[in-house]
């Protein structure tokens, strides 16, 4: 995917130490600037060192996409680093609670539908005008979570199903100015986070790493997890011209486990 998003300028929120690091150093391969956000600044510029030796620009912003203040600095701090956007990938992250919904605090699902819902869209509405003039992409990772019913993910399933349907509206409201909105569904991404989690599980219940890992991807038609770079792949192709005629959609990235 080299040259794919050649002089383009991409703004990544929730840069953290897997899926988000990833999508940085793919999209500084194909050839974009970018504009790094998280709450952890120094995890944010040692990505950016990443970015720079490969010899694209990045500039991080430390931002708390909760906080309207945070936000509209991240737009002005993008917008006097390159003068322009052109695709906003929401990759902001929250574990879930874990809980059945009888068990989960309104207080909780509160802050999950403000960090995954809210969030995005402060950044969806900041950086508009931008994405506008550059007939911009924004791609919203969203999660296979809503497309099955497992007990204790309600609150995950709630603060996703409304990212969704909050990116097909915004699809339809926006594409008069050029603005395509589309999602990406990944279910576990195999990598170092997730590795690390199968260990700690593989420790509690006298088992292997390996013994979890087959067990997980056995729903899966392929028989494995799709990796941080095949998730990658997907996002960079529907921030891309690739797709330029996709919007509204979701792009189910989960090896066949679960089908739309």
């Amino acid at each position: 995917m080299n040259g794919l998003l050649e002089g383009k300028v991409v703004v990544i929120s929730g840069v953290g130490p897997a899926l988000g690091t990833t999508l940085a150093r793919r999209c500084a391969q194909a050839g974009a600037d970018l504009v790094l956000a998280a709450r952890t600044v120094e995890r944010l510029d040692d990505v950016a060192k990443q970015v720079t030796d490969m010899g694209r620009r990045a500039v991080s912003v430390g931002t708390d996409i909760t906080d309207q203040a945070q936000v509209d600095n991240l737009v002005q701090e993008a917008m006097t680093a390159y003068g322009k956007v052109d695709v906003l990938i929401n990759n902001a992250f929250r574990v879930p609670s874990m809980k059945p919904l009888a068990d989960t605090t309104f207080e909780h699902m509160r802050e999950a539908i403000e960090l995954t819902v809210f969030g995005a869209l402060r950044l969806i509405q900041g950086f508009t005008p931008a994405l506008a003039a550059a007939n911009g992409s924004v791609v919203n990772v969203n999660s296979m979570v809503v497309r099955h019913s497992q007990a204790k993910y309600g609150a995950y399933k709630m603060a996703k199903s409304a990212l969704l349907a909050m990116s097909q509206s915004l699809a339809t409201e926006l594409g008069e100015q050029g603005i395509r909105v589309n999602s990406v569904l990944p279910g576990y991404i195999w990598g170092g986070t997730l590795e690390s989690y199968f260990t700690h599980q593989a420790g509690k219940y006298g088992t292997t790493v390996d013994e979890i890992y087959r067990a997980t991807a056995a729903a899966s038609d392929l028989k494995r997890l799709p990796t941080e770079d095949e998730v990658a792949s997907a996002i960079l192709f529907m921030a891309s011209d690739l797709s330029s005629g996709i919007t509204g959609q979701a792009l189910d990235v989960n090896c066949g486990e679960y089908k739309a």
